[in-house]
């Protein structure tokens, strides 16, 4: 068991074989925020967003959407993702396909489904990725409690928690941008200014922070939109979002990766 509030600090760790090593879909942009965001140092409450926006009954904080992104890696195309964010009875499911070609690498496939509560906490989480080997991933989200089994071609299958202590994780997975989409619905524009979250990486399997702040106006295409800056010590993403906060762009300066809607 990990707990994601001990920085550093690994715990007894429920196995039903050793970790595998995950190569079969690596990170366009590196593995996410996770070089800067691991284990970054105690945070303490006031410094959590420890709840998004309260959804009465029958209310959320999630809207629908439904689109395709093109992925571009220093302004060529290198791969596409299709996404639906719909509600599901008392839940709302995020589900996200991606398709991408990078030079001189290996093609990646990876799928995923994603339930959220109203709020934009996560209920579970299912990942699938053919690369080099094919590996799959079920995550159960209970009471800040992340419970995740890993399967992988050639290895035993492992298990693995991950405390969090709170219900509210944001997941962002590689290669599955439309789940930034989610985190600018979870973000709280109203009290606005940077907003510090507990983060999950589903295919590295570890825990971290991440920092979102509302950026003011940004311009693309001859259009304006609400930027939402996401951000660690090292990495920053710019996120350009609609009026209905939906995601229509994403830049990664320092990598040259960019993702928009088609």
């Amino acid at each position: 068991m990990i707990s994601a509030n001990e920085p550093g600090r690994t715990g007894s760790r429920t196995a039903l074989g050793r970790p595998p090593r995950i190569r079969s879909c690596p990170a366009l942009f590196g593995s996410v925020f996770l070089a800067a965001a691991l284990f970054a140092g105690p945070l303490a409450a006031s410094r959590l967003a420890a709840r998004p926006g309260k959804a009465g009954a029958g209310a959320s904080v999630l809207a629908p959407d439904k689109d395709k992104l093109k992925i571009l890696l220093d302004g060529q195309p290198v791969g596409t993702e299709q996404f639906e964010i719909s509600p599901s009875g008392d839940s709302w499911t995020a589900k996200g396909s991606t398709e991408m070609q990078v030079p001189g690498a290996q093609p990646i496939r990876v799928r995923a489904t994603l339930e959220l509560n109203p709020d934009g906490s996560p209920k579970s989480y299912e990942w699938t990725s053919q690369g080099e080997k094919k590996s799959s991933s079920q995550i159960l989200f209970q009471n800040g409690l992340a419970r995740i089994v890993l399967e992988m071609e050639g290895a035993k299958p492992f298990q693995q928690d991950i405390v969090f202590g709170t219900p509210l994780v944001v997941i962002l997975d590689n290669n599955l941008y439309h789940q930034y989409e989610i985190l600018a619905h979870v973000y709280d524009w109203n009290r606005k200014g940077p907003q510090t979250f507990h983060l999950l990486v589903p295919q590295d399997m570890t825990p971290g922070s991440i920092t979102a702040e509302a950026a003011g106006t940004q311009s693309w295409n001859g259009k304006s939109y609400q930027g939402l800056r996401v951000s660690t010590a090292d990495l920053e993403v710019m996120v350009y979002l609609d009026s209905a906060r939906r995601l229509m762009r994403l830049d990664v300066p320092a990598s040259k990766v960019s993702i928009v809607r088609e």
